[in-house]
C-alpha cells in the first residue's frame, strides 16, 4: 500500500485525530496509538487497523517511554491544547532534535497560537469561528451544524492527514520532518474557500437559506415523499432541470423561470405537493437512469444494498459483521486494504510493539510492574 513501512505514534483523543490515523492506517501506515491506562476500550470507533499501547505519560518514566517510540517512528500525531505537549517534555523541539526526520502532527480546535489556543471547543465552536456555521440553515432557522462532520473529520482529521502526507513527501527530497499545525477552525475555513471565491458572483446575496445552493431554490433541495421518506433534487444546469420537471409531471411553459429568486417559495410548495404524492420507490423508478439529479436519501441501513454501491462494493463488513464505508479515494495501483479484524482493545499491543522497539522483557516488566504501561493481552486472546 502507499503508506507501507511508515510507522506512526498516535496519541489517543476524540473523533479527529483517531480518523486521521485511521485514514493512515487503512492506506498502509503501521499505527501505535497511544492509550491512557485504566480503561479497556477505545471510545472513539476509529481504530481499525492500529495498535494499542497503554502508557501512563503523567509519569516521567511513561514520557521516557514515548521519546524512544518517537525516535525510530516516522510520524507523531497528537491531539491536544496548545502548550500541552511541552509541559509533558515531549514538544517538537526535544523530539526532533532526538528524531530530526519525525514529522511532527499537532491537531487541535484552534491552532497552537491565538488567543484561543488554549481553550476548549468542539465541532459546533469551530464551525462558528471559522465562519461557516453563519451559512447553513433555513432562513427561519438558527444556524445549525451538520453533525460533527465539517470541522471535526473534514477540517481536522482529514487535513491533518493531507498535511502528514505532504510533509512525507516533502522528506524524500530534505531528509528531514517537520511541524503541521492542523486545526479546525482554519482547516474548515479552508474547506469553504468556494463560498469565499464567489461572494462576487452574487450566489450568496440573499439571507441564509434563500441562495441557490443552500436550501433556497426549489430545483436544490430536499423533499418529503408519500411514505414520509424524502428524495434530493440538485437540478441546478437548465438540461437537468428540464428533466426534473418532465419526471414531475409539470408543463414548463405554466412556471415562472427557473432563476426566478422571487417565485422559489411557490415553486417549492409545488414541488413540495407532487413529491409527496408518491413514494419514495416510485420516485425512484422515475428518476433513475435520468440526468435529472434525483436521488433518494437513503439511510445507513439502505446505502449498503443500493446498487450502485453493491456493484462497487463501497461498504465493507470486518470479522464482527460492522458495517463501514470502504477507505477513499479508490488508487489503481496501490489501494487502500483496510483491516477486517475488530478494533484493539487498549494496551492489547503493548508487549509487543515495545519489543519491537528494543524494549527488554525485563525492562517491560519493571514497566508493568511500576504502572507505567498495562497490557491486556491475555484477556483479548
Amino acid at each position: 500500500m502507499t503508506l507501507q513501512g511508515i510507522s506512526v505514534v498516535e496519541l489517543a483523543g476524540l473523533a479527529p485525530g483517531p480518523f486521521c490515523g485511521m485514514v493512515l492506517a487503512d492506506f498502509g501506515a503501521r499505527v501505535m496509538r497511544v492509550d491512557r491506562p485504566g480503561s479497556r476500550y477505545d471510545v472513539s470507533g476509529l481504530a481499525r487497523g492500529k495498535r494499542s499501547l497503554a502508557l501512563d505519560l503523567k509519569q516521567p518514566r511513561g514520557v521516557a517511554v514515548l521519546r524512544r517510540l518517537c525516535a525510530q517512528s516516522d510520524v507523531l500525531l497528537e491531539p491536544f491544547r496548545s502548550g500541552v505537549m511541552e509541559r509533558l517534555q515531549l514538544g517538537p523541539e526535544i523530539l526532533q532534535r532526538e528524531n530530526p526526520r519525525l514529522i511532527y502532527a499537532r491537531l487541535s480546535g484552534f491552532g497552537q497560537s491565538g488567543s484561543f489556543s488554549r481553550l476548549a471547543g468542539h465541532d459546533i465552536n469551530y464551525l462558528a469561528l471559522s465562519g461557516v456555521l453563519s451559512k447553513i440553515g433555513r432562513s427561519d432557522e438558527n444556524p445549525y451544524a451538520p453533525l460533527n462532520l465539517l470541522a471535526d473529520f473534514a477540517g481536522g482529521g482529514l487535513m491533518c492527514a493531507l498535511g502528514i502526507i505532504m510533509a512525507l513527501f516533502e522528506r524524500t527530497r530534505s531528509g528531514k520532518g517537520q511541524v503541521i499545525d492542523a486545526n479546525m477552525v482554519e482547516g474548515t475555513a479552508y474547506l469553504s474557500s468556494f463560498l469565499w471565491k464567489t461572494q462576487k458572483f452574487n450566489l450568496w446575496e440573499a439571507p441564509r437559506g434563500q441562495n441557490m445552493l443552500d436550501g433556497g431554490a426549489p430545483f436544490y433541495t430536499t423533499y418529503r415523499t408519500a411514505d414520509g421518506e424524502f428524495m434530493a433534487v440538485g437540478a441546478i444546469e437548465p438540461q437537468f432541470y428540464e428533466l426534473l420537471i418532465k419526471g414531475l409531471g409539470l408543463k414548463p411553459d405554466e412556471l415562472p423561470n427557473q432563476m426566478s429568486m422571487n417565485d422559489w417559495p411557490e415553486m417549492k410548495k409545488k414541488f413540495a405537493d407532487v413529491f409527496a404524492k408518491k413514494t419514495k420507490a416510485e420516485w425512484c423508478q422515475i428518476f433513475d437512469g435520468t440526468d435529472a439529479c434525483v436521488t433518494p436519501v437513503l439511510t445507513f441501513e439502505e446505502v449498503v444494498s443500493h446498487d450502485h454501491n453493491k456493484e462497487r462494493g463501497s461498504f465493507i463488513t470486518n470479522e464482527e459483521q460492522d458495517v463501514s464505508p470502504r477507505p477513499a479515494p479508490l488508487l489503481s495501483d496501490t489501494p487502500a486494504v483496510p483491516s477486517f479484524k475488530r478494533d484493539p482493545f487498549v494496551g492489547e499491543h503493548t508487549e509487543e510493539i515495545l519489543k519491537e522497539f528494543g524494549f527488554s522483557l525485563k525492562e517491560i516488566d519493571q514497566l508493568t510492574s511500576d504502572k507505567i504501561i498495562e497490557s491486556h493481552k491475555s484477556e483479548c486472546s
